[in-house]
């Protein structure tokens, strides 16, 4: 008797376009997914390209090391059905560096190098904070070891002339220095995220009837604030309706339409 290969063979026929055939919705998903993280990227380099639009315009009014950044840009996109597309960014914020403070506080009044580095002492034995208080310590040391070892300051050291080295130094009031351009900051990250909703947010599903929604806050956490910090830590959320979106790819509506069409409002 001859075997029978009929069955066999298709068995062998149909299984490989079994196995390789994937669920449509696990496909759809995916591809979701992926479109999201895509904008991620383009919101993250938005606020970046922001932030290093205001450096460049800081750095000609104030020394390069003046402030610092506190950390890095983040998106995180969500599909929320019957809404449209919502992204949560993290905005890096400015405050100025160590460095630069330290400056200040030595050129503050006309005192001196000496009468600052009292003063910082001084302020450090009331910080109960114990990272903040080593941070400073540490700063302190440094500049300790710039100016050399100093004594007490009499109590009217700020109604006299201060020698440093060979030259006296009278006191005098001085202008505080400005707080970080965080106006400025705002409207260029502002600015750079419209830009990026407009013009990038093609490939995200959002209906006509939907909203693409960016909602951008500080990563500045209040318990994370050093003494004297001038953060202002706010959100502010940009949305704009899927039909404008629509109109503008379709070329029925020029970019200076489109961003007067974004809701801005500032929490």
């Amino acid at each position: 008797m001859k075997p029978c290969l009929a069955g066999i063979a298709i068995v062998i026929g149909i299984a490989p376009a079994a196995f390789a055939q994937a669920p449509a919705p696990e496909v759809d998903q995916v591809k979701a997914r992926q479109k999201l993280s895509m904008m991620e990227s383009v919101l993250e380099s938005a606020v970046a390209n922001g932030a290093d639009s205001l450096m460049r315009q800081v750095r000609a009014v104030m020394p390069p090391d003046a402030l610092m950044m506190t950390g890095a840009p983040s998106a995180r996109g969500f599909r929320l059905e019957s809404y449209g597309v919502f992204f949560d960014v993290e905005v890096p914020a400015f405050r100025r560096t160590m460095a630069y403070t330290l400056r200040q506080m030595v050129d503050e009044n006309g005192l001196g190098a000496a009468t600052a580095v009292n003063q910082l002492k001084s302020y450090i034995a009331t910080v109960q904070d114990p990272r903040t208080r080593t941070a400073l310590q540490s700063a302190l040391r440094r500049l300790e070891l710039q100016v050399g070892p100093v004594g007490p300051v009499p109590s009217d050291a700020a109604a006299r002339p201060q020698t440093v080295g060979t030259a006296a130094v009278t006191a005098q009031t001085t202008t505080a220095p400005a707080a970080p351009p965080n106006a400025a900051y705002t409207r260029e990250v502002s600015q750079a995220i419209v830009d990026a909703m407009i013009e990038n947010s093609g490939p995200l599903p959002i209906a006509e009837n939907e909203w693409l929604t960016v909602a951008a806050r500080d990563n500045v956490r209040p318990d994370r604030l050093v003494p004297g910090d001038t953060s202002n830590i706010s959100s502010i959320v940009f949305r704009i309706r899927g039909t404008d979106l629509a109109a503008f790819r379709g070329g029925r509506m020029t970019l200076d339409e489109a961003r007067k069409r974004v809701e801005i409002k500032q929490f």
